[in-house]
């Protein structure tokens, strides 16, 4: 995640110190993600949902900005981006079905996928945690997107830059953090009514 995050942000400051304009720095930056992205499927001879949505999002920033000149459209493809995920997120954790945590979770200890989804299958309190976590998720993602989309036409490219980015790692921190103490909760919730029982 450090690499996806600040290997653009490294390409823009960098290129800005040397004289390059926000539209150029953004845009160089925007392409090295797009390398980094297309190296990784390379290297991993797979293609991820995730990377896909990625570098569609990349490309519609890149578009938008070629078409109208503002670079201020490379920065909001982190909202956009932010916003599908977290929509995903909200979808299918109130729609039923497979919360998008629920594949995450398995993409993330692929060795234990199956076991995770019949802990799924056969715990309604485990459908009820991911259905919850899932809606959080949503509901901050998008809430990032809001506050970003808004700061980018507060504020100026060479300052959302860097503040597009800590967003992203502010945003992504709490909610790492709210989902670790919601586990935890859970657990000792669990606990306690096999000692009670």
């Amino acid at each position: 995640m450090a690499a996806d995050l600040g290997l653009p942000v490294v390409t823009y400051y960098g290129l800005h110190a040397l004289g390059a304009d926000d539209t150029t720095a953004l845009l160089a930056g925007t392409l090295a993600a797009g390398a980094r992205l297309v190296w990784v499927a390379v290297r991993s001879r797979t293609v991820s949902y995730f990377s896909m949505v990625m570098g569609a999002v990349f490309g519609v920033g890149l578009l938008f900005t070629l078409l109208t000149g503002d670079a201020r459209f490379l920065l909001i493809k982190h909202s956009m981006m932010a916003a599908v995920i977290g929509a995903l997120f909200l979808v299918t954790g109130l729609r039923g079905g497979k919360p998008l945590t629920l594949s995450a979770q398995q993409s993330f200890t692929p060795a234990k996928a199956a076991e995770i989804a019949a802990e799924y299958a056969n715990s309604p309190e485990v459908r009820r945690g991911h259905r919850i976590a899932s809606v959080v998720w949503g509901g901050g993602l998008l809430t990032e997107a809001v506050v970003r989309v808004v700061l980018v036409y507060l504020l100026p490219v060479d300052v959302m830059v860097g503040l597009s980015t800590l967003l992203t790692v502010v945003t992504l921190t709490l909610l790492i953090g709210w989902n670790a103490r919601y586990i935890a909760t859970r657990k000792r919730a669990a606990v306690g009514e096999l000692v009670n029982a």
